[in-house]
Formats: structure tokens, sequence, C-alpha cells
């Protein structure tokens, strides 16, 4: 009989999100005429930008004709897509790029859950707490998390992201071999400044440790100072890998299409001291289980950057963070203090007369029948909070506010 990873047994036993839909489906079997407003799960509700809807057209029409249909594609993604993301998002910024360096994929999420693949089971992890689920749930998979105690993944270092330090992580006082970062941030949706970023990029060339930088919500800053990629900071592309995800920059997250840009400047080593190419390593794991992603998807992503695709996701971004402003405000106004929703679509809420997380989602959900996401779901230091999303269909949003300010009364 085969031996399992036993790494997964030490996993809780269901995903986060997947805990939050099993008690929504329960409270809609006991309360069926109840009209649940679903502000937890980061999902978007705008429908897909025309540009987009007509590059997939034309793809598909050529899918269909033997002179311009497409078999297997490169797993590292065409260079049409390819060169118009180093042109607009990079290059824009003074960022220099080779295509080589940028590996199209569908989605962040299964690139940054993927990264450790090429990376020893043995590296020490620092992740901000509290943090997307994924960062420390693939490392549990992989055997970097040791054990679940009280709460805390025994191998993890955790950077506690707080009010009282306005959600800034501190310097670790030890050096880590492997750090996540995410910003705009998911969840508390605060961001750091350049000022702030450059701090880390410094402590990572002196400590010669990988930041894995996820930058998933990039397109919804609205700050001058706070920085879009990494590599606007000098020597970042020596020790940072970078994510991004078009899920909720253009609505794709049923269509599933991001990016990992892995610099060739950036190295690991071995045991012997030998340094590698993690670019080199990146393109071997994709080459060996990553079939790339369809050519209708990365035709649809290029017509993002057309001068009517950037328009049609200006105003989409723009729908989102009105939601943002209409529900901080309507938060604030209950005297409930609420972080983020200012360079991000995520609304990071301290619960009322420090109530446990899950205790406030179910009431939210019971009472005023509106769904959030339990901070403690993130981490220990997400005690005490609940993530709202402005993703939402804006009546829903102001229905939501007008429940939430009858409730608090």
């Amino acid at each position: 009989m085969a031996l399992v990873n036993e790494n997964f047994l030490k996993l809780p036993g269901s995903y986060l999100f997947s805990d939050i839909a099993k008690k929504v489906n329960t409270f809609k079997v006991t309360h069926p005429k109840q009209d649940v407003i679903r502000l937890g799960i980061g999902d978007v509700t705008q429908p897909l930008p025309p540009a987009v809807i007509k590059a997939m057209h034309n793809a598909v029409e050529e899918m269909a004709s033997k002179s311009t249909f497409r078999g297997y594609g490169p797993e590292q993604g065409y260079n049409f897509l390819i060169e118009t993301i180093i042109k607009n998002d990079y290059a824009s910024r003074g960022i220099s790029l080779e295509p080589s360096e940028v590996f199209i994929n569908d989605g962040a999420k299964s690139d940054t859950g993927n990264i450790g693949d090429i990376l020893r089971h043995d590296n020490s992890v620092g992740i901000t707490d509290p943090v997307y689920p994924v960062y420390i749930d693939s490392n549990v998979m992989a055997g970097r998390a040791g054990d679940l105690i009280d709460g805390k993944w025994s191998n993890l270092v955790y950077i506690p992201c707080l009010s009282e330090n306005n959600f800034i992580p501190q310097i670790p006082d030890r050096r880590i071999d492997m750090l996540y970062l995410c910003y705009p941030n998911n969840p508390t949706g605060t961001t750091l400044t350049k000022e702030e970023l450059k701090k880390w990029v410094n402590y990572a060339l002196e400590n010669d440790t990988l930041i894995l930088y996820d930058a998933a919500y990039e397109a919804y800053i609205q700050e001058p100072d706070v920085p879009h990629s990494i590599y606007e900071i000098k020597g970042a592309k020596k020790v940072a890998i970078e994510f991004r995800s078009f899920s909720k920059t253009a609505g794709f997250t049923g269509v599933r299409c991001g990016y990992t840009v892995v610099p060739k400047e950036l190295n690991a080593i071995t045991l012997d001291g030998e340094q590698v190419s993690l670019n080199k390593l990146w393109n071997r794991r994709q080459c060996t289980k990553f079939n790339g992603t369809s050519y209708i998807t990365q035709r649809a992503a290029e017509a993002i950057y057309t001068p009517e695709g950037k328009e049609q996701i200006k105003e989409i971004i723009n729908y989102y963070m009105t939601n943002a402003k209409i529900m901080k405000e309507g938060i604030e106004s209950t005297g409930l203090k609420v972080f983020g929703g200012v360079n991000a679509p995520y609304l990071w809420v301290k619960t009322p007369n420090g109530m446990p997380s899950w205790k406030f989602f179910e009431q939210l959900l019971y009472e005023a029948n509106i769904v959030g996401t339990p901070g403690v779901g993130f981490g220990p230091s997400g005690e005490g909070y609940i993530r709202l999303t402005a993703f939402g269909a804006r009546e829903d949003c102001v229905e939501a506010m007008r429940r939430l300010k009858n409730w608090i009364k």
C-alpha cells in the first residue's frame, strides 16, 4: 500500500473558505426566506469587460479554422502577452525585464502555492500575520511549517501586523530564508510605502533572504507613494519573485490568468554552496508540471492592455473602490473601527468589545444576514477582526451597510 504525504494530515480539516461556505449553506437551509448578502469571499461580481469578450470571441473563431488553430502553447506563455505585460506593467514604471523572466499562469494562487517546489523543505519561512492562508497551507504540505501548537505553526516565523503598529510588519531580528509579503494586503487592505518596502528589500539583500511578493491587488492602488511592484525598489530583482493576477483586476476569477516574474539575477544555493538560478529551476518545473494557459485566455488577458481595455478596467476598479468607500463610511458611522478600503477592496473591521472573530461572523450572519470572513482564519493576529470585501454589487453593499447600522444600534 502506498504511503501518504503525512504533512497533509497536519492541515486543518478543510480550507477556510470551505468552512464559511458550509456555515452559510446551513443557515440558508434553516432560513430559506432570508436574503443573505455575501461580502466574505473576494469573488468579483461585475461581468468581463467588452474588450476582453471581443478578444475571446476572436480567439475562439481562430480555433475553429485549420489555418489559425493552435494546440499546445509554450508552457511559459505566448510572447504576445508577455511582451504586452512588460511594456505596460514594468517598462512604463522604469523597470527592465526580459521575456524569459515572465511566466504566464492560471492565477496567482497556483504559483504562490507551487513556488515551494523549487525550494528545500527545511528553509525557514517568515509570514506576516494575518496572512493569505495559501502561503501557510502550501508550506505545511511541503513539510516546512512544523506542527500546529496553540494556533501557530512551530517552524514558521510570525510577523504580527496589528493596529498598534499601523499594520506595518516589523523587520525581524533574525535571518529568514523565505519571506512572504502581500501588498496591497489581503486580508487587511493596508499598504507599505516605498520607503517601508525598501527596508524589506535591504533586509533581504543583507540576509540573502528570498522575498515572495504577492502584488495581486496592485491595480487598486490610489495613493502615489505606494509601489505597484517590488522591482521599483533598487536591488529587488536580486531577492524577489513577484506574483500578479488578472482575477480582481479584470474579473478573471472564472477565466484564470496571471503571471509570475522570476528575475535572472535571482539565485539560491545548494548545500554545497553552489549558486543556482531560480529562473532556470522555475522554467524546468513549469515545463514538467504545467501545460500553459489556454490561447483563448491569453488573448483575453492581452485585451485588457488595449486603450479600450484600459478604460473598461478603470471603470470596474472605480466601481469596486466606490463600494469600498461606501462601506468604509458606513462601518465608521456605526462606531466600529475599520482599516483598509483606500488602496485595496478589502475592509478589516475590528469586532466590538473584543468579541471573537467566529462569534461575530455568526452573529453578523444570523442577525444581519451578512457574510464576512473571520479574521482569525488568516492567522492568530487576525483574532478580533472580520474581513469584508467590496466586490459585491453596489446595491448589496449599500443594503449591507443599512443592515449593519440598524443591527449595531
